[in-house]
This record gives C-alpha cells, structure tokens and sequence, in this order.
C-alpha cells in the first residue's frame, strides 16, 4: 500500500529448527494447512513410537507454510490449541524477529490476501506436480510495512470483519436449521403419539407402500456421450458431472433418472447422500450406485419421501441396516430402504408437507446467495487493504 516501507520478509521472519525427542508412549498432534488461507489445522494424532521420520516442533503464532502448497494459499499462522505439534521438513515455520516492529496477527492476515499468494508463486520452483517455495527466495521477498499502530488497527478491523461474517453464517445456520425442524416435524410427527397420529389420519405403513424401485437401464453405446451426476453428502442434492464417455467408461450399462424420482448413494447414504431428481437433471445417467425410486402418487409424494431422509437422525437409523466394514464399504441396499417404517400422512397433510418443502428449499436458495456474498466480503477486503503490498 502507498506509503508502507517496502520490507524483506527476512528482516522480520527466522526460520524456527525446534527439534523433538518424542515420547514413543505420548500423542503428538500432527500439521496441516489448508489451501487459499483457510487456517493451520491438526491432521490428528499420532503416537510418538509410530514416528520414524525427522519431526520438528512448531509454537503458537509462528509462521508455518507448505513448501508444495504455499503457491497455493497454504499458509498461515500456528493456533494456539497446535503449540507444540510436530511437523515434517515439507513444512517450514517462521519466528518474528520483533513483535514491536512486526504484529504476528497482521502478518495472519496479510498471508491470506491474494497479492501475498503471488508472492508465494514468484519465490516458487520446479516442474509440473514437483513446484515447491525456496525458503531463501521467500525470505527475500518484500512486503510492505506500515508502522506498528497502524497494524494494529488493521488487524482489529478484520477481526471484527471476520466476526461479523461469522455471526451472518451462524444465523443463517439457524434459521435454516430451524426450518428443517418444522418439515421433518410435519413429515414425521415424531411429536405426537401413535393414537394422536391415528386420530388425524395418519397410517402405519412401509415405503414400499408408496414407492417403487424404477430403474431405467440402457446398454453403453461407445458412440455416446452420457450427461452424468453425483449426490452431494448431508441431503444438498444433486450436482452435474462431467459427461460420461460411452468409449471410455468400463461400464456396460447406465441407468436414466427422472424428473421427480428419489435417488441416493449405496456407498455414501451413511453421510446424508440422499435427492430428489429435480427438472435439469431430467434424463441424466448414473450407475447402478444410485437407486431411483418412483412415488405412489396417488398415496403421497416425492417430497414427502425425501423429507424422510433429511437429517442425521434418519441416516443413521438406515445406517444400522447396512451391511459392510468400515465407513467407505458400507452400502445400504434399496430393500433397506423400502423396509423401513413410516407413518403415511392423509392428503390435506401431504399439500402441507409440499408446501413447506418448497419452502425450506427457497429459504435455502435465498441463503445461498447471502453466503456467497457473505464468503466473499473477507478476500475482497483483504484484496483492497493489501493491494500492492506483497
């Protein structure tokens, strides 16, 4: 920014050797970084006996950067929950040499914004998928510098920026959530008991009793191209994927979903992998992983069925009829699905149920649009405060 002393990154950062001797019976917390200056994470634990590499020690609001990712964001400060975690060679970290000169919050900030993340590819090196930053080329970068005071106020106006962005997260959390409490109460009425259910028309059932298993299969072509989509995990629904090339693609047959079908994932409906087809994905194909089923309309509807499989609660309780070992082989197959028990609500019920369904899906789409300005108030701040200073 005009008016900063420009600074080289060595004038305010030593590299940190901190070695360990590690206690083969103690648990050390292993480090991360995640992409774009999303935050220094821990990857786990690990046992001190089960380490046969070199490890050193980082410490809280020390500097720490990925040597292959750091052209790509990875880079940021320690928490102070990973003081004392270990890290392998490929992850450098950094002391300030004087935090009167050089506020390790500002500096937090700064590693974030995307001029920083250019400076981080001009110091890096090497061929493709073997890039990697040179510590001293990064230390001879420059940065500007404002005096201390100003840092500080920098570093507390984002702070504030960050909570408020927070708080606006949270609160559409809540509403949302609040949301999905009132359509999964309409479509269970898990409120009431059996005889208040009865009484108000509602009906023991199966979802056998109001849907089907529909597969629609068709023989790959190698002349073909098949226009593919996934399930997003925790019931968000589909998303297109790239085409599904008859040529390339060792299956032998596909499977056609429609416009109103329910769909979910043998392999992930353990996490929430549960949609209805919506209209622009009408005719798209996906593989005998996904079972389609067609509603009963004359005895409910599709949104009804997929209210059903909305929360944490609803997955798991298909989770324990699965069969499989560990979480990424478990598969719940579509008998599983149609045996599970339900309460069938009357007519006057299900218009309700559609209704607030709609609902909660707008509510969603609305808040999608906030999130995404909401997401993106931080880097644009972050791009106008730093805008020619790394």
């Amino acid at each position: 920014m005009k008016g900063w002393t420009k600074v080289a990154l060595g004038e305010l950062l030593r590299r940190s050797d901190e070695a360990t001797v590690l206690d083969p019976a103690a648990e050390y917390h292993e480090v991360t970084i995640k992409l774009w200056g999303k935050g220094v994470v821990s990857r786990g634990k690990v046992h001190g006996g089960d380490v046969v590499s070199v490890r050193r020690v980082v410490r809280a609001n020390q500097l720490i950067l990925s040597k292959i990712d750091a052209r790509n964001g990875a880079i940021g400060l320690v928490p102070p929950e990973l003081d004392g975690a270990i890290v392998s060679n490929d992850f450098p970290s950094f002391e300030f040499r004087d935090p009167k000169r050089c506020d390790a919050a500002f500096m937090g900030w700064l590693v974030r914004s995307a001029p920083f993340v250019e400076l981080c590819k001009a110091a890096s090196e090497g061929t493709t998928n073997r890039v990697r930053i040179k510590e001293d080329r990064f230390l001879d970068q420059q940065i500007g510098l404002p005096p201390l005071s100003e840092q500080q106020a920098i570093v507390a106006r984002l702070d504030a920026l960050a909570d408020k962005t927070r708080e606006v997260e949270a609160h559409l959390d809540a509403v949302e959530s609040d949301s999905l409490r009132l359509l999964v109460t309409l479509a269970t009425r898990r409120d009431l008991s059996d005889e208040q259910r009865r009484a108000l028309g509602w009906r023991p059932g199966t979802i056998a009793d109001i849907a089907a298993l529909a597969l629609d299969p068709d023989p790959v072509k190698t002349d073909r191209s098949y226009p593919n989509v996934g399930i997003l995990s925790y019931a968000r629904g589909l998303f297109g994927k790239v085409p599904i090339d008859g040529a390339a693609t060792s299956a032998k047959t596909l499977y056609r979903i429609r416009s109103g079908q329910f769909i979910y994932s043998r392999l992930f409906a353990f996490e929430g992998a549960y949609a209805l087809v919506l209209d622009e994905f009408d005719g798209c194909y996906v593989s005998n992983e996904f079972p389609t089923f067609d509603v009963n309309r004359d005895l409910a509807s599709s949104k009804f069925l997929m209210a059903l499989f909305m929360t944490e609660a609803d997955w798991q309780e298909m989770r324990a009829s699965t069969k499989g070992v560990g979480d990424r082989r478990l598969r719940i197959q579509p008998e599983h699905i149609l045996a599970r028990q339900i309460w069938i609500p009357p007519w006057q019920e299900l218009r309700r149920i559609d209704s607030m369904f709609d609902q909660h899906l707008a509510l969603k789409a609305k808040h999608a649009a906030i999130r995404q300005a909401n997401a993106a108030l931080l880097p644009a701040t972050l791009e106008r405060l730093f805008a020619g200073s790394a």
